[in-house]
């Protein structure tokens, strides 16, 4: 009976060529010998002579896995390369958060009635008219309510001035 060491030194050569005429690539052809020796190591009891020629088992199997190997990539979609992103030329996102920290914990400091008329007008950009019917309130009120908002965000400070 022969060892399996004695067996990967006499077939090593010839099965590692022939994978990589099959796979085209070395790096696929060493994954493919690699996973025929871990299958005859499994079925090392085939692995004789009289039962057939072992390098033609050999190169069955590693035929088989290349072509699974094959198979399986061509099922995924294909691979693509992602451009190279230099992180310091994105745009820093950090000062809107902070913007949007500072406009919140100001509009906070307001009261209601000033609140929801600054973000009708400022932020929904409705005319005061339309603010004043979304509100239910005379547009005089509407102007007055923006007023004294405005200056008091201006004298907050929360808020720089412009």
């Amino acid at each position: 009976m022969t060892t399996f060491d004695s067996i990967v030194a006499a077939h090593r050569t010839a099965l590692l060529a022939y994978a990589r005429r099959v796979t085209g690539c070395p790096h696929r052809a060493e994954d493919v010998v690699q996973e025929t020796w871990i299958r005859a190591w499994r079925h090392q009891d085939k692995l004789t002579e009289d039962r057939g020629s072992v390098r033609a088992w050999l190169t069955r199997v590693a035929h088989n896995i290349a072509v699974d190997q094959y198979r399986g990539r061509a099922a995924r979609p294909s691979e693509v390369e992602l451009p190279e992103v230099d992180m310091t030329s994105a745009p820093a996102r950090t000062d809107e958060v902070i913007n949007r920290l500072m406009v919140d914990a100001a509009l906070d400091s307001l009261p209601e009635p000033h609140r929801k008329t600054v973000v009708e007008v400022y932020f929904a950009d409705r005319t005061a008219a339309a603010a004043a019917v979304t509100l239910q309130v005379p547009v005089g009120t509407v102007k007055s309510r923006l007023h004294y908002a405005l200056r008091a965000l201006r004298e907050s400070t929360l808020v720089p001035a412009a």
